[in-house]
């Protein structure tokens, strides 16, 4: 059974935590809401939260009438005219704040006409307040509206380009089912410096999780430079020692492309995986990244462990080893867990670490989609939703029947250089 129907759903932050519940920049409410991609359960929030805001004006308006009308004479209500302008000015656009410029400054003047003008001085003080106020307010409406206009512009081009990097993988794939899931320890961030990519060539299907040194945008640009040379190699390298040499040499020449290396980040830890068609077959090339999970189905979960260690990716001028795949049987029915260091680092409060394979021990998922957004909230749990780092997961399941697979391989993992 899917354990997610007997779990309480946590708020997940970032971008791709689950792609079913998105709710895009475009359905925001009104100006100024922020651009970029959120949970359904965050989109809520917000509207929530600024339908009520939305009254605030109002209640200043009514609350100063009800003041002016009970304090004694000494005491004025020109605070809560002057605020109610200011208010609006942040959350209604230039026709809704006037009105409420206009209400306020009303409301002062019949107020003084009411009660008498006693004192000529005091009133046209508070006028003049109320009205100078007011006019600040117009003038900060149009600047905050004109910087919500541009956000959400560079917000939608930041979005735009950074799915064109990190696109999200089809359903199917060559006959296996696929998911991946991207959160960004920043809030609203599509990507960081974690990649993952899924691809079918003439030699299977080829697969990628890594992670970039560093964060920010020099490490969004590495991920850009892996994933455009994993697109190309994983096509024409016919093995997968040959794919990552040519990773290994892709970044090698973006560094010395550029001036400063440091600012290009360095390495890059990554597992690189392949599925031959028509088998049952896993290949993988792990370069100094946290092992992969394999998920049999029956609930058992194995840590894949490489038989050497190896340097990451970029790191190859420090040793001239040969990588050493490591080849397995992938059964029907058994799915591919990979991911970044995002999931294995995550703490609690008491500074415990997640251990993935602890936590998925057996459960039993409807596919790699069940199996993730279990992960992506279990690691949310853990964390109390905040994280540390970004994860990117990537899991790859052979369905049972005539799309799986289709000849029997050896049941004894082993490795060659």
């Amino acid at each position: 059974m899917d354990q997610r129907k007997r779990e309480r759903p946590v708020r997940v932050r970032g971008s791709r935590a689950r792609p079913d519940a998105r709710t895009p920049a475009a359905e925001s409410p009104g100006p100024g809401a922020a651009a970029g991609p959120v949970t359904a359960e965050e989109a809520a929030e917000v509207s929530t939260g600024r339908r009520l805001a939305r009254w605030t004006p109002a209640i200043l308006l009514l609350g100063g009438v009800a003041f002016d009308l009970a304090a004694p004479a000494p005491y004025t209500a020109s605070p809560f005219f002057a605020a109610a302008p200011l208010v609006a000015a942040s959350l209604f656009p230039l026709r809704q704040t006037i009105v409420t410029t206009v209400l306020a400054l009303a409301a002062v003047c019949l107020l003084a006409e009411l009660h008498g003008v006693k004192d000529p001085t005091q009133a046209a003080t508070e006028i003049a307040t109320v009205a100078t106020v007011a006019l600040l307010a117009l003038v900060i409406n149009r600047v905050v509206r004109r910087g919500d206009r541009q956000l959400a512009s560079a917000r939608g081009i930041a979005e735009a380009a950074q799915r064109a990097v990190l696109p999200v993988p089809p359903a199917r794939i060559a006959g296996l089912d696929v998911a991946a899931r991207y959160v960004a320890a920043e809030r609203y961030a599509a990507i960081g410096g974690d990649l993952y990519a899924v691809q079918d060539t003439p030699h299977g299907v080829r697969l990628i999780v890594g992670d970039v040194r560093g964060k920010g945008l020099q490490a969004v640009e590495v991920v850009a430079v892996l994933i455009g040379a994993f697109r190309e190699a994983a096509e024409q390298e016919a093995t997968l020692e040959g794919l990552a040499g040519r990773l290994e040499r892709a970044l090698r020449r973006e560094g010395a492309r550029r001036a400063e290396l440091e600012a290009f980040e360095g390495f890059t830890t990554a597992v690189l995986g392949e599925i031959p068609r028509g088998d049952s077959t896993l290949r993988l090339i792990n370069r100094g990244h946290p092992e992969p999970l394999l998920l049999p189905g029956g609930g058992e979960v194995r840590r894949l462990e490489p038989e050497t260690a190896a340097l990451p990716l970029g790191m190859g001028e420090l040793g001239g080893w040969p990588d050493r795949v490591m080849e397995l049987r992938f059964p029907e029915d058994a799915t591919l867990l990979l991911f970044t260091d995002g999931v294995t680092e995550a703490r609690d409060r008491h500074g415990t670490f997640y251990v993935p394979e602890e936590r998925l021990r057996g459960r039993r998922f409807d596919g790699p989609g069940a199996l993730l957004d279990v992960l992506v909230e279990d690691v949310a749990r853990h964390t109390g939703g905040e994280f540390s780092d970004d994860m990117a997961l990537l899991a790859v399941r052979r369905p049972p029947g005539p799309n799986g697979t289709t000849a029997a391989a050896p049941d004894t993992d082993r490795s060659r250089p």
